[in-house]
């Protein structure tokens, strides 16, 4: 990684960009490797940047995706070098929550034009995602357009999935797995990290480190609050009155 923390950009006062231009490589799970972290930690900058060096559109998508309505993405993926396997994916998808509306009408106006080939749209199910609602379009997605022996990246993924989908979507996640595909996920949900054939990266203000599931923030944080709601708000509301 080439240096980034000269100038005054918002990449460059990130932990975690100042903690990989010190480290050699950052490794990944053949299966599953997952960036968790406190909002702001850098964890969705750091997968955008993984994701346009591979090619995806900045807005997500596939490879062919090619739409643009905001260029808001970060200058991150111009310092970092990809080292690929010899065994190239044959699919690959970039979804990211904030831009799955822009993503849908994408896929929505390719099948207004006139082609004989069969509509985009049924590789995704068959029936528009503006037509379904979010969890569902977001679902619909990954269980009809994702074949195996590719490459997703998922930011936060969970945004629009109820408990009972997250936990469909492991299975989905575990089947793909099997069938020589890798994820790369930026996740707040502890379901969907709880994926155990995987490697997890917490994010936070010492830079990132490898770290086991029941010491992830996002674990421990939800376990005491499950353990005891009561307990919890009593002292969240306690030491909110203390302000």
């Amino acid at each position: 990684m080439t240096d980034v923390s000269r100038g005054n950009t918002y990449i460059s006062k990130l932990p975690v960009v100042r903690h990989l231009e010190r480290m050699e490589e950052l490794k990944f799970h053949e299966k599953a490797t997952f960036f968790v972290g406190e909002n702001g930690s850098g964890k969705s900058t750091l997968l955008e940047a993984i994701a346009l060096k591979f090619g995806f559109n900045a807005e997500g998508g596939s490879l062919n995706f090619s739409f643009s309505t905001n260029e808001t993405h970060s200058g991150l993926f111009d310092h970092i070098r990809l080292i690929r396997s010899f065994d190239r994916p044959d699919d690959g998808f970039f979804l990211r929550a904030e831009s799955f509306y822009n993503a849908a009408t994408y896929i929505d106006r390719l099948d207004e034009m006139s082609a004989s080939s069969p509509k985009i749209i049924e590789s995704y199910g068959g029936r528009s995602l503006h037509k379904q609602s979010h969890g569902e379009s977001f679902f619909s997605l990954i269980a009809n357009r994702f074949g195996g022996n590719g490459l997703y990246i998922l930011d936060e993924p969970e945004a629009a999935l109820s408990p009972m989908r997250q936990m469909s979507l492991l299975t989905l996640i575990h089947d793909l797995a099997n069938k020589n595909s890798q994820f790369i996920i930026a996740t707040h949900s502890p379901i969907i990290l709880a994926y155990s054939d995987s490697l997890i990266y917490e994010l936070n203000e010492n830079g990132i480190a490898e770290t086991k599931y029941e010491d992830t923030e996002t674990y421990t944080v939800m376990r005491r609050f499950i353990e005891n709601p009561q307990r919890m708000m009593k002292y969240l509301f306690e030491s909110e009155e203390e302000i």
